[in-house]
């Protein structure tokens, strides 16, 4: 089943890449290989995409306002994570695979965020922002300690980091391999 899947997405990307042009598209890939790069050798970068990425976090806030303090709460990580996500999907629909690439990039700035986020919950050094007035909640602290896992929040923010190093990785060599795709149908027509 899963491999049926994969070889039709094979095939659909084989198609879309018909009559692409591969050389606008690859800056963009190269500065999500150079953004990256960034992320692993500095665990305080931030990139262009980190102030887009606050303003979401924030209105997940805002959308989980309603649902006691605790989704509000998780509501902007929420959020940062599901409108990458929401992306992907929708470039599905329009069959943009390059666009897909590029969103699981994004998804991944966002997960680089919550990963130092997370990291930061016990030390609270991070400079906190919100719309919403005075008295800015660590969003990370709160949660951890409600759960009981404050604690564990090394182990956490690890995990948030590996899943970003894995889903950039799905960006990269996904776009990648797209493009390859668009060069290889303008070479043989």
């Amino acid at each position: 089943m899963l491999i049926g899947f994969i070889q039709r997405l094979k095939n659909e990307v084989t198609a879309h890449s018909s009559g692409k042009n591969w050389e606008w598209r690859l800056p963009v890939l190269l500065w999500f290989l150079y953004i990256s790069i960034r992320y692993f050798t500095n665990p305080d970068y931030n990139c262009i995409l980190s102030p887009l990425n606050l303003g979401i976090h924030e209105l997940g806030h805002l959308a989980f306002s309603f649902f006691g303090q605790f989704l509000h709460t998780l509501g902007g990580t929420i959020f940062q994570i599901f409108v990458p996500l929401f992306a992907v999907f929708n470039f599905y629909r329009q069959k943009d695979f390059f666009a897909i690439s590029l969103s699981f990039g994004w998804l991944s700035t966002n997960l680089f965020d919550v990963a130092r986020y997370v990291a930061d919950s016990r030390k609270q050094e991070l400079i906190l922002v919100t719309p919403f007035g005075e008295g800015a909640v660590h969003d990370w602290n709160y949660i951890l300690d409600k759960t009981g896992l404050l604690r564990y929040s090394d182990r956490l923010a690890f995990l948030f980091k590996m899943c970003a190093v894995i889903v950039m990785a799905i960006s990269l060599l996904s776009g990648a391999w797209i493009l390859w795709q668009m060069f290889g149908q303008k070479v043989k027509s």
